[in-house]
């Protein structure tokens, strides 16, 4: 007993604890979606806006938490950059996404929301006018090559390749999206600090979804919603949106942004064993090849970023 006291007060002084905890919460996001849109006819805006909106309170305290007395003042540049954040990696692409998973499983939607590495390493090239040398190119192709094999089986298997295709589309746009969050965080986040820009850019995203959801919804709707979808709108507020970047924060403080970064290539794996276990999602060799070949480009990847650095 001594033992396991000992290696769980150890997991969380370096953080390894906090990284997987950050990296499940993440990945359970799409199993709530796919659950809320089983348990009762509703769309991706009206689910969306039940997670942002129970999250707002949150993202509130993400903010309290983060308070400090030599905090920088924020500028009217900084509010701009954090409103765009906002839209960017909390808004438009949790609503890209949404919209891929009315018509794609949960583990392909993980799978192409794990490429966003290799758009960010694309858009860093072209922003500097950078070519891509042979590592690259070999990353690249192995995780397009893994995310083929998985949507090609997905194809098969349903039958419907339009419906697929479209959904995929959503959430490849997601994963742009979230590029260019990622992208942009790097401006803000030494002026603002993690924490506080996560509450901040939640927060504002929240209220951007709210207000889109007000024009173009039906808010008395939700009143009638089955306590089920409430359910899951709390737990991915709760356990997939603002309790893992409270995580993440805390991995990052005691083990670097690299190492903690590293735990989420555990996304994947965890999302498509989550779908099997709770959705009935078949797990097929095609799926877990594909998979292998994302994590090992992903992985080639994240290796060279380092060693450039």
């Amino acid at each position: 007993m001594n033992a396991m006291t000992a290696s769980y007060r150890h997991s969380l002084d370096n953080g390894v604890l906090f990284a997987v905890l950050s990296a499940t919460g993440f990945s359970l996001k799409a199993i709530f979606v796919k659950l809320s849109y089983a348990a009762a006819p509703v769309d991706a805006i009206t689910v969306l806006s039940l997670r942002m909106g129970l999250a707002l309170p949150l993202f509130a305290w993400l903010l309290w938490l983060s308070r400090s007395t030599g905090q920088t003042r924020l500028s009217a540049k900084d509010w701009a950059h954090v409103l765009l954040l906002g839209m960017l990696g909390y808004y438009l692409s949790s609503l890209f996404d949404f919209y891929g998973l009315q018509y794609i499983s949960a583990g392909l939607e993980r799978l192409i929301l794990f490429t966003y590495p290799t758009l960010v390493l694309l858009l860093q090239m072209l922003a500097m006018g950078e070519r891509p040398g042979p590592r690259t190119f070999l990353a690249l192709g192995l995780c397009y090559l893994g995310l083929s094999i998985a949507l090609v089986h997905d194809i098969r298997v349903e039958g419907d390749s339009e419906q697929i295709l479209l959904g995929a589309a959503w959430v490849f746009a997601s994963a742009v999206t979230y590029a260019l969050y990622y992208l942009g965080t790097g401006v803000v986040i030494r002026r603002v600090g993690s924490m506080r820009l996560a509450g901040l850019a939640g927060g504002s995203s929240a209220i951007m979804v709210l207000v889109h959801y007000a024009i173009s919804g039906d808010p008395t709707q939700l009143a009638s919603l089955p306590g089920e979808v409430w359910l899951y709108g709390a737990l991915m507020a709760l356990l997939s949106t603002v309790l893992p970047i409270y995580w993440l924060a805390l991995a990052v403080q005691r083990m670097g942004a690299s190492h903690a970064a590293m735990f989420g290539n555990l996304g994947p794996v965890l999302t498509l064993f989550a779908a099997w276990v709770l959705l009935g999602e078949a797990i097929t060799l095609y799926q877990i090849a594909g998979l292998a070949l994302v994590l090992l480009g992903v992985s080639r990847l994240s290796s060279g970023k380092r060693k450039t650095a």
